[in-house]
């Protein structure tokens, strides 16, 4: 009579537990994104958190802020961390000397598309698995496409046209500033647009994509095609660690699953809007002003001691720079 007794017994407990799982309803987590919901790249990590409810059956249920009105661009990493947001959407540059191995990503090494730099930034990752990252759960990182010089007063096409120039920059991109001859000022995104409308700086170091994402088109009038130089910016997507660690195994493989999915997208989404910047760059009268192949070569040479440099100052915090631009190289010619 005991069998029965035990089956029985375990039968209720398990429909206590299945009734107390339905009370508890779904997990619910909250994503910070400092793009403008009109954005692509907004766009993108919306679809993301529709996407991870749909997969999960519901069972996880994601609150989506965009625009910076959970964490303003720079503070969204701490942000995450803090448990402010649970998952978080930004870029690394924001946090200048804080990710050590991951800011090679956005060194000048002359990127030709954002699916190659989105590519090489998701295989550093996974090859160095840096410490740097160890406060959070990356989910993925993505990259735009060639960054390059936009300027309003005078169009550039050489070093010596640089000269006097205060250019907008963020990260690795401002050392290029100012190896190449200007002032770099240090500014997020979202305050571009009015410091170039104000006259704050002459122009700014942007992909093509942000012409028309951002509305920069409005405020510049050349753009350099210094794409020997161009650089990426590297954005991640992180979650709270305590908030990865409390899922279960199956819907962190779900979520993975989807990372990897959307990794790329977010590359495609970014060669795609580059095609759509240069469009709407044209049309409000922009220009583009080529660099010749002798010029093109100065600005590899001027822009070389920021590489040696970034490698110089990580070996300090105990990086193989040397080693990191080396995979990096090798990661952007498999993605090419």
């Amino acid at each position: 009579m005991k069998k029965p007794f035990l089956t029985l017994t375990a039968l209720v407990m398990l429909s206590l537990a299945l009734a107390a799982t339905a009370l508890a309803g779904p997990v619910r987590l909250t994503y910070s994104n400092f793009f403008p919901p009109t954005h692509v790249q907004s766009q993108l990590a919306e679809e993301w958190c529709r996407e991870v409810e749909k997969r999960t059956d519901g069972a996880v249920v994601i609150d989506y802020f965009p625009g910076g009105t959970l964490t303003p661009a720079q503070q969204t990493y701490d942000g995450v961390v803090e448990g402010i947001a649970d998952i978080g959407l930004s870029c690394l540059a924001y946090s200048r000397g804080r990710f050590p191995v991951m800011a090679a990503l956005d060194l000048p090494m002359g990127y030709a598309t954002a699916a190659q730099a989105t590519a090489a930034a998701n295989k550093v990752y996974a090859k160095f698995t840096p410490a740097e990252l160890d406060d959070v759960a990356p989910m993925y990182f993505h990259a735009h496409g060639p960054g390059l010089l936009f300027t309003t007063p005078r169009a550039v096409a050489t070093l010596e046209d640089m000269k006097g120039l205060k250019i907008r920059s963020t990260g690795n991109s401002a050392q290029l500033v100012e190896a190449l001859g200007g002032t770099p000022v240090a500014q997020s995104m979202p305050t571009c647009y009015q410091s170039l409308q104000k006259g704050v700086v002459d122009g700014s170091m942007h992909p093509i994509e942000s012409n028309k994402g951002w509305k920069l088109a409005e405020v510049v009038k050349y753009g350099t095609e210094s794409f020997s130089v161009a650089y990426t910016t590297t954005f991640f997507v992180v979650m709270n660690k305590d908030k990865w660690a409390s899922l279960d195994d199956k819907t962190r493989a779900i979520i993975s699953k989807i990372n990897a999915e959307w990794a790329v997208r977010h590359g495609v989404a970014w060669d795609e809007a580059d095609e759509e910047g240069k469009r709407f760059f044209l049309e409000k009268g922009g220009s583009f002003v080529p660099l010749t192949e002798g010029e093109a070569a100065r600005w590899v040479k001027a822009a070389e001691p920021v590489i040696a440099a970034y490698e110089t100052s990580v070996s300090e915090k105990g990086v193989d720079g040397a080693r990191v631009v080396e995979f990096l190289r090798a990661a952007m010619a498999e993605a090419r």
